[in-house]
């Protein structure tokens, strides 16, 4: 909770960098005090060799970037910003999954934890219709081999005052009550662990199950939508469905079209 002093506590450093394989197996996390971007971090952090499962949290991100290099800060000890290093060795082509995967799996935390969550086509996390959590995905290459940057901010414990936007919201909000970050953090990770392995272990039917799973989640399925794309032009139709491929289903005038999350800039409800 925040203090009277509206001092926020600072993450538990020491139950986070102490962490064991029956809390999280296969995770290691490094935790810093302040920093422009946990993703640039993790970059660098898995061009020298970290392995998969490596995490690199801040206290306070005072850079945040995300889809389209979109910028934002929040108030110290308002929100929880990490990234994760991966290495898949699933196929290439399987890695556009990545980023619905992570959403389906905050998505499905905050579901755990009593939050009426759902998630917005590719990897926006929402709370009724407004944000709550934002994805970004880096694919890099290292002497290692190629991986992949996850990173994941969450707004926990913003009042309304302190919102970047009012299409967003925050889990003290939500819930009338701060959580405490740590502990948000650990469940995370838990469950984008539990669909990583999953994900890598599924074979060659991997995309059609995460599929069904993902569209179960997926607010934007089943609304009539507005898809803006790169060269200013827009598709309207209904969202039916996901792919195999996490590509979005739009079924429009001109017949069924799949639009995958790397050719979009936006996807809105008509209404909107």
């Amino acid at each position: 909770m925040t203090s009277d002093q509206g001092v926020r506590p600072p993450l538990d450093s020491s139950r986070l960098t102490g962490l064991t394989p029956d809390v999280i197996a296969d995770v290691s996390i490094e935790v810093l005090d302040a920093v422009p971007s946990t993703n640039a971090v993790a970059v660098e952090r898995a061009q020298a060799g970290a392995a998969d499962g490596y995490v690199v949290v801040a206290d306070h991100q005072t850079g945040g970037r995300g889809r389209l290099d979109r910028t934002w800060e929040t108030p110290r000890g308002s929100a929880l910003t990490f990234s994760l290093v991966l290495r898949p060795s699933a196929p290439t082509r399987s890695w556009p999954w990545l980023p619905l995967l992570t959403g389906y799996a905050v998505d499905k935390a905050l579901k755990a934890q009593g939050y009426d969550a759902g998630v917005k086509w590719p990897n926006d996390v929402l709370i009724g219709e407004k944000k709550v959590a934002g994805i970004l995905i880096e694919r890099i290459e290292t002497p290692q081999g190629p991986a992949a940057v996850v990173g994941v901010g969450l707004n926990v414990g913003m009042t309304e005052a302190e919102l970047p936007v009012p299409t967003a919201t925050s889990l003290a909000i939500e819930s009338g009550t701060e959580p405490d970050r740590t502990d948000v953090l650990l469940s995370v990770l838990t469950t984008l662990r539990e669909a990583y392995d999953a994900w890598q272990a599924g074979g060659d039917h991997t995309g059609l199950r995460l599929a069904e799973s993902y569209a179960a989640a997926c607010v934007t399925v089943g609304q009539d939508v507005r898809v803006d794309l790169p060269d200013g032009s827009a598709l309207l139709g209904r969202a039916t469905g996901v792919d195999p491929g996490g590509r979005l289903v739009v079924e429009s005038l001109d017949g069924t079209q799949y639009v995958a999350a790397g050719d979009v800039v936006h996807v809105r409800p008509v209404d909107q």
